[in-house]
């Protein structure tokens, strides 16, 4: 018979973002001493502009047939909501040419129900910080609006909600006229004829999160090296050992890589062969008028606004582009250009705060979540856009794996060695 591996004491998480520092606090709910590295600091990637929605309603996987519509010519333009730059990369052509296959409707019904699971942990993960001393909150939606020119184009997203019921997640939902819909949310204008209004969602302010869910692991006793880059790791009779550009290796009893667009090079040579891509997107904020009740969104033009204090965050864009390419200004003009016509109160010529940040993504739009082949070397990432909805989940159910020696079934769909 052969013995059962000890559960760890001692865990280092590389990465300080939702993800990894979800990983390093919940370790910490089982007992565990971590210790977090970051080669920049917390909240340093795509934790920080990103849009900041808590929705597991609509957590789906991004290859979604939809995609097959945009055309050559529509994702060629920096004005695309989608855009992939002319390049004979081949890699990144292999990948488009991987997401492309998996943009159907059969594979996303599957990707789809493989998510339902996960999703189901979202918001109850949520509440275990809030209750444990993490102090900035989950807001609750008071309203959760889509706006759209006509009745004629909610279709798209109730035939999407629909497709999303029958794999078996829950989402509730109300159908607005243009009237109720303005009435709702005050911050859509005239143009905005009818609506789709999302129930039981929440939002956070990214940056502000991921900071007091840092300040929480440091409190209950974790260290996390900021501007500590972690160079590979290498897996020892003794433990495994991250080895540090400038300060060589330490020893753990597990690690776990939760660095985003990063993940390939640490974990490759543990049996991980799925590549991490950077879908690129934008932020800004703008001063708003009148506070909206929850996130606003612009389907259509792939919009989303969300409200931070006196100021309303507006994020767009999927682009496939290096993570280290500067911000393209022209991106920020096309996100401008798409909301302003939609929204009123919203000065959208005072902006602060522009960002490009590399979301993580799969060919087919599923994390990266368990062990590789070694069983002390855990993976946590590729959650394309949804690291901040199911970043708590991902480390509450990961952190019960890594303890317990049992992974947990909701990850099943998720193997790293996939």
């Amino acid at each position: 018979m052969s013995t059962p591996t000890p559960a760890p004491q001692k865990v280092a998480v590389i990465g300080a973002g939702m993800v990894g520092l979800s990983t390093a606090w919940f370790l910490q709910e089982q007992g565990v001493e971590v210790e977090v590295f970051d080669r920049d600091g917390v909240a340093a990637g795509s934790s920080r502009g990103n849009a900041g929605w808590i929705t597991p309603g609509i957590s789906t996987p991004l290859p979604d047939p939809a995609v097959l519509s945009y055309g050559i010519k529509a994702v060629i333009s920096p004005a695309s909501p989608v855009y992939v730059p002319v390049t004979g990369d081949p890699r990144l052509l292999r990948f488009l040419a991987a997401f492309t296959r998996n943009s159907t409707m059969r594979r996303w019904s599957r990707s789809m129900r493989a998510l339902v699971p996960i999703n189901g942990h979202a918001l109850p993960a949520f509440d275990d910080p809030a209750a444990g001393g993490v102090s900035s909150p989950a807001h609750e939606a008071r309203s959760f609006a889509s706006g759209y020119e006509t009745r004629a184009e909610t279709e798209f997203l109730l035939t999407e909600l629909e497709h999303i019921a029958d794999s078996g997640q829950e989402v509730g939902f109300e159908v607005l006229t243009g009237d109720e819909v303005r009435a709702a949310e005050p911050t859509f204008s005239d143009r905005i004829g009818a609506g789709i209004r999302l129930l039981g969602q929440r939002y956070v302010h990214p940056g502000e999160f991921v900071a007091s869910l840092a300040d929480s692991v440091r409190a209950r006793g974790g260290t996390i090296h900021e501007g500590a880059r972690v160079t590979g790791i290498t897996d020892e009779a003794k433990g495994v050992r991250p080895a540090l550009h400038r300060d060589g290796t330490r020893s753990f009893d597990s690690v776990v890589v939760a660095t985003g667009i990063g993940l390939d090079a640490l974990v490759r040579p543990f049996g991980v062969r799925m590549h991490v891509r950077a879908g690129r997107g934008y932020s800004f904020s703008v001063p708003i008028d009148h506070e909206p009740k929850g996130p606003v969104y612009l389907p259509t033009q792939r919009v989303a606004c969300t409200p931070l204090g006196d100021r309303l965050r507006v994020a767009g864009m999927m682009e496939f582009r290096k993570p280290e390419a500067a911000l393209d200004p022209r991106r920020i003009e096309a996100i401008v250009d798409a909301t302003r016509p939609y929204v009123t109160g919203v000065d959208l010529d005072d902006r602060q705060d522009e960002w490009v940040g590399s979301r993580p993504c799969t060919s087919d739009g599923l994390p990266l979540i368990g062990a590789t082949s070694s069983r002390r070397v855990h993976v946590a990432g590729g959650h394309g856009m949804w690291g901040m909805t199911l970043g708590p989940a991902t480390g509450r159910l990961l952190a019960q794996s890594i303890v317990t020696g049992r992974p947990a079934p909701e990850l099943t769909p998720f193997d790293p060695l996939r």
